[in-house]
């Protein structure tokens, strides 16, 4: 009953788990108190990068024999593309995520690009980090599927030894 979606709300529920932790990687870790400022950051790149195509993936209607059809081997991918969409946006209007723990938010990179000092980002710096943002997407999520797709199905199920007492693991 759980794992009863369809293809295209599998995606929207992925996409909206991915927005939610770009959102949150806009927050400055140093506003966390205490054991929160190493939690708070790793929460939200897990939300980003595993936890959305997992979600989508697990949530997928399919039938008992279907294991990695075309519309899974896509998915991954799929969900990449509409998850950098939405990355570009975020950062255009509101600021550059903060993947590390001592970086601090400096607004969005369109007030950004026409400032000039020690705030300046130039397209060659932006093109970049959207460059890995869109590789690291991409590589994570259709990973992730294919994973987690592969170990739903019983792909992953092996018998041994051969014989009299078989064990199925």
């Amino acid at each position: 009953m759980f794992n009863k979606v369809s293809y295209r709300r599998g995606v929207v529920e992925g996409s909206i788990i991915y927005t939610l932790g770009r959102l949150g990687a806009l927050i400055t870790p140093a506003f966390f108190p205490g054991w929160l400022f190493i939690l708070a950051p790793l929460l939200f790149l897990t939300l980003q990068f595993l936890i959305a195509p997992l979600w989508a993936t697990r949530r997928l209607q399919s039938t008992k024999r279907e294991r990695l059809s075309k519309r899974l081997w896509l998915l991954g991918p799929r969900l990449a593309a509409i998850c950098f969409a939405i990355d570009v946006v975020i950062s255009l209007t509101m600021g550059l995520a903060i993947f590390t723990f001592t970086g601090i938010q400096q607004g969005p990179a369109l007030y950004r690009f026409f400032i000039s000092g020690p705030n300046h980002l130039s397209l060659l710096d932006f093109g970049l980090y959207e460059l890995r943002s869109i590789a690291l997407l991409l590589a994570l999520h259709t990973l992730t599927v294919i994973c987690t797709r592969l170990s739903q199905g019983g792909f992953l199920r092996f018998t041994m030894p051969a014989g009299g007492n078989r064990v199925t693991l």
